[in-house]
């Protein structure tokens, strides 16, 4: 019987990454099928004359997609 190990992850929690599109900051990562998983909170852009409003906008990406900033 082998056993899988998995790798670090290569960011960490609180990192700021830039990925195609945008940048933002790393929140929660998990290894899942045998890669990271990364939820990245996108940074805000300029605030809208009608202010904010609800969450702010969080992605999902794979390792592979992302870039230290």
């Amino acid at each position: 019987m082998t056993t899988a190990l998995a790798h670090s992850p290569g960011f960490h929690q609180a990192q700021k990454v830039t990925f195609l599109g945008g940048d933002g900051i790393v929140k929660h990562c998990k290894y899942e099928s045998g890669t990271w998983n990364y939820l990245i909170e996108m940074s805000l852009g300029t605030e809208p004359i009608f202010g904010r409003m609800g969450a702010e906008t969080m992605v999902l990406f794979n390792e592979a997609d992302l870039h230290a900033a």
